[in-house]
């Protein structure tokens, strides 16, 4: 399990980076009125990759740490902040970035040519800051993790 938390901790930097990525060209693009090229399309697929992958490590954490044991065996798991967390938020939010960036793909691709960057800039932006929510960063009391787990 200590791998796999590596790992969802590093590919949370790559999901970041292709996610502000995908915000950035979209951006570029309405301010420049260029066409959607084959880059930004590259750039938006490799975020939802990043976001398919880093999906699949989570639910290995998720039910290989018991999360989803300690919410069905309810108790005290809702009225503490931490375990509510990692027990419910974070992965019902991830989700539904995880859901969102696959609805902007589909959106974005069939989108006229000079409505895509628009509509790359409202739901992929919407997905990162969902999930920039989402994460535990350390500045979040109770709840915050180290940047780079496993490393420190």
């Amino acid at each position: 399990m200590q791998i796999a938390l590596v790992l969802h901790n590093l590919l949370r930097w790559a999901v970041l980076i292709f996610g502000v990525w995908s915000v950035f060209n979209a951006v570029k693009g309405i301010i420049t009125k260029q066409p959607f090229t084959k880059s930004d399309d590259r750039t938006n697929l490799l975020f939802m990759i990043f976001c398919d992958v880093q999906l699949l490590i989570g639910l290995l954490l998720y039910f290989g740490n018991d999360w989803f044991a300690r919410l069905r065996a309810g108790g005290d798991v809702l009225k503490n902040a931490s375990t509510r967390f990692y027990a419910l938020e974070h992965l019902t939010l991830m989700l539904f970035a995880w859901v969102l960036v696959h609805v902007a793909r589909v959106i974005v691709k069939k989108g006229s040519m000079e409505s895509k960057h628009k509509k790359a800039l409202i739901i992929f932006g919407l997905t990162l800051f969902i999930i920039l929510a989402s994460i535990p960063w350390p500045f979040r009391t109770g709840i915050g993790r180290p940047l780079f787990r496993g490393f420190n």
